[in-house]
């Protein structure tokens, strides 16, 4: 009997051990392959190509393949990226992601190039002045709308309900982000727009709730986070607890136990509970969808105007020895409902289109603003 035992883990060892060696041998033919095609390209194909480039695009397509979200980025993109978190870039102002083999708008940031010329969430940009998108990857696409600043580029785009394609000049510029605007509203309503999670977005918050808390006849709020693409997942956190007394915010899951994570609201309403209305639509994203999900889910907030984005994925940037690095999924947000952001995005209390006329106020061309100002004053 005993030794029978030992036979069979033996013979359960071996082909553990075969299963393997059989797994790493098929991934060793696959990078000879790979290294295959790249040498008939580099041989044969019609025109001289950069193998360093190739590399890259390999890489970048490895990457995208998982889902729109991962990608590569240069040393020169990784840099980029640094400055835009900080606050102030070059470009078009437009966060974009990639759908089909082809560049999908998240949204356009607020007093930018794109957004003063028409660029709308949910566009899609098919060609980047005489250049097709389809097939390039999104980092590809990107460089292409990159230039100096001052320079201009053209821009065709397909709309939803629009036949026929649409095309925008837009010149670049320095982006700077003005991330929190704040406003009284007919005396007695805090208006508060966030267009983006950077690192100043809370403090900037914090410092309009305290000045708008100062008026005597203040009865409400309207958080508008329509077209913010997200950013930093900490102010995301912060920025909902300054209108929660606890409570769980976000939670992420993801493969590695170190993934899974909870936070919560700390004692303290900033508003002191006042009533209070976010706006969202599809340009809602990320960040956005978690406080507007979490103040819907704790029934803080009554939600008006349009289905978020659904992009409730973690990305960590991880650096790499060449000093680019690669945005990699590692995990999933989930509301205090226990549902997923992903792809679903969040949904409002009261569903209104944007270009809808049902409630358009006649001096006045936002009908979602409008409407939230009438359901505050009853």
């Amino acid at each position: 009997m005993k030794k029978s035992i030992i036979s069979l883990l033996f013979l359960f060892h071996l082909l553990l051990i075969q299963t393997v060696y059989s797994s790493e041998n098929e991934i060793y033919k696959k990078i000879d392959l790979f290294g295959e095609v790249l040498e008939k390209i580099n041989k044969e194909y019609v025109d001289e190509i950069n193998q360093s480039e190739s590399m890259d695009s390999a890489i970048d397509g490895l990457l995208q393949s998982l889902d729109p979200y991962s990608s590569y980025m240069s040393p020169e993109v990784f840099n980029e990226m640094q400055t835009e978190t900080s606050g102030e870039f070059g470009g078009l102002g437009i966060e974009v992601t990639m759908e089909s083999g082809v560049v999908k708008v998240i949204s356009p940031i607020d007093d930018t190039p794109a957004s003063k010329a028409g660029i709308k969430a949910g566009d899609y940009i098919v060609k980047i002045d005489n250049t097709q998108v389809q097939g390039k990857s999104l980092s590809e696409a990107v460089d292409l709308m990159r230039g100096p600043v001052g320079s201009g580029i053209e821009l065709t785009v397909r709309r939803r309900g629009e036949r026929k394609a649409l095309t925008f000049y837009i010149v670049r510029e320095i982006i700077e982000i003005k991330s929190v605007k704040a406003d009284l509203i007919e005396k007695n309503i805090g208006y508060i727009r966030l267009t983006s999670f950077n690192e100043n977005s809370a403090n900037q918050i914090e410092k309009e709730i305290k000045s708008l808390e100062k008026n005597k006849d203040l009865k409400a709020y309207i958080l508008d986070l329509r077209n913010n693409p997200g950013g930093l997942l900490s102010q995301a956190i912060t920025i909902s607890d300054f209108f929660l007394d606890n409570g769980e915010i976000v939670s992420t899951k993801g493969r590695k136990s170190s993934e899974n994570r909870k936070w919560f609201a700390k004692k303290g309403d900033l508003t002191k509970g006042k009533t209070l209305v976010v706006l969202i639509n599809y340009g809602s994203a990320s960040a956005s969808e978690i406080v507007a999900g979490a103040l819907k889910d704790h029934k803080r907030a009554i939600l008006l105007g349009e289905n978020s984005f659904g992009k409730g994925s973690v990305q960590s940037i991880i650096p790499l020895k060449n000093r680019g690095a690669i945005r990699l999924t590692v995990a999933k947000y989930y509301l205090p409902s226990g549902k997923s952001i992903s792809e679903v995005g969040v949904s409002p209390d009261i569903e209104i289109d944007e270009d809808s006329d049902e409630f358009r106020i006649k001096t006045e061309t936002d009908n979602q603003l409008n409407y939230a100002i009438k359901l505050l004053n009853g």
